[in-house]
């Protein structure tokens, strides 16, 4: 597996648990004050076992809202001079390595890395590798 499907991080549970932390602090606060519960009270409630029901009613209403998925080959950097040369029947170097897992990303971000397949004559991708949510949380808290 690689570098990045690893979740070798010390203390990365703890940085979870800080993040969550922080929400119930300020779902707390939200919570604390009057009049900005009753306007918002339908868009943030506190997760409890109780609410459980509703949470999967919430989630089945972001599930057919489309994003898009890239495979990434590889990429390269090239000077302008060069951009206006190539023609068709060009070939432009990227840096990935032939054999090497393509990455999988989602609205740019990098969920997974598989390997290319062709499927009844399209070209697909087996995921080999999965992000973890707590290094996709990570990344993006860069």
């Amino acid at each position: 597996m690689s570098d990045l499907m690893q979740n070798d991080a010390p203390g990365a549970d703890k940085e979870d648990e800080m993040m969550l932390d922080d929400w119930a602090s300020a779902l707390a606060e939200q919570n604390g004050n009057d009049a900005p519960v009753a306007a918002s009270a339908g868009v943030f409630q506190p997760l409890s076992k109780a609410t459980a029901p509703s949470t999967r009613n919430d989630i089945d209403m972001i599930l057919d809202i489309p994003v898009q998925m890239t495979v990434e080959l590889g990429r390269t950097k090239i000077a302008i001079r060069n951009l206006l040369q190539l023609a068709q029947g060009s070939v432009v170097e990227l840096d990935g390595l032939a054999g090497e897992p393509m990455d999988v990303l989602v609205n740019g971000c990098l969920i997974a890395q598989g390997e290319v397949v062709v499927v009844n004559d399209k070209f697909g991708i087996r995921l080999t590798d999965i992000i973890t949510p707590s290094e996709r949380i990570r990344k993006l808290n860069r």
